[in-house]
């Protein structure tokens, strides 16, 4: 039986008088993982923060895990990396990943191999000692991503995760995504990467609050008569 670990239907958001998200229904199902692509200012981490429980929905119903969010006994059960880094400069990269991994519940006895294998992931191994205050954007980009991913979560959520990250460890990252995927974890990533988004299970084209495009990647490209996500994202804004 299938999973289902994010389930949002018609969800619906406003900030004063601007309407964010008018009718937003997507799910992402463990061993899937779902890209929402979008524009700027579409509501990709719109849809993300009122599924989380950081913004209030006004209308539709969210649920993660089963659970209207936020709940923090699910908190370690997920993987959240937002557009913005939320780092303690003060401290080394390897004590950033000690303090979220507690925070997250990793057990103390797991935790110096699980940040040993978060950082391989992102290459950031020889940096580990390093303060964060000396890191540079894409460095602390990396180290966000690793702290999602530490404590083998159920569900991962992650904003622009690969922005400022180089082709060959995009690569890599997207290795281990689609590792996790195949023992059944679920994941919501949003990205400006076209190509990113073929490397998904399905896609959701969020424009002006919508769901206008939603399936398996090679079904829009047939549904749209094109070769690539691009060219559908292009023909369903109604620029080519």
């Amino acid at each position: 039986m299938t999973t289902r670990l994010i389930d949002l239907k018609h969800l619906q958001k406003k900030f004063s008088k601007q309407t964010v998200l008018a009718d937003v229904s997507l799910h992402v199902d463990a061993g899937q993982i779902l890209g929402l692509i979008g524009p700027s200012g579409a509501g990709k981490s719109t849809t993300i923060k009122t599924a989380l429980g950081m913004e209030v929905a006004d209308g539709g119903e969210a649920l993660v895990l089963a659970t209207h969010m936020p709940n923090r006994a699910l908190l370690g059960q997920i993987g959240y990396m937002a557009q913005d880094d939320s780092l303690y400069d003060a401290l080394t990269g390897e004590e950033n990943l000690r303090f979220f991994g507690r925070m997250k519940g990793v057990k103390k006895d797991a935790l110096t191999a699980d940040i040993a294998h978060v950082a391989d992931v992102v290459d950031l191994t020889p940096d580990l000692k390093k303060r964060v205050s000396g890191y540079s954007g894409g460095m602390r980009r990396r180290l966000s991503l690793a702290i999602a991913l530490l404590g083998d979560p159920e569900l991962l959520v992650l904003d622009e995760p690969t922005v400022g990250i180089d082709p060959a460890l995009r690569r890599k990252i997207w290795h281990e995504l689609h590792q996790l995927r195949d023992a059944g974890r679920g994941v919501l990533i949003t990205t400006h990467v076209m190509d990113e988004a073929e490397l998904t299970d399905e896609v959701a084209l969020l424009l002006d609050g919508k769901v206008m495009a939603y399936d398996a990647p090679a079904k829009l490209e047939a549904q749209y008569q094109v070769k690539t996500i691009e060219e559908v994202f292009l023909k369903a804004e109604g620029v080519a």
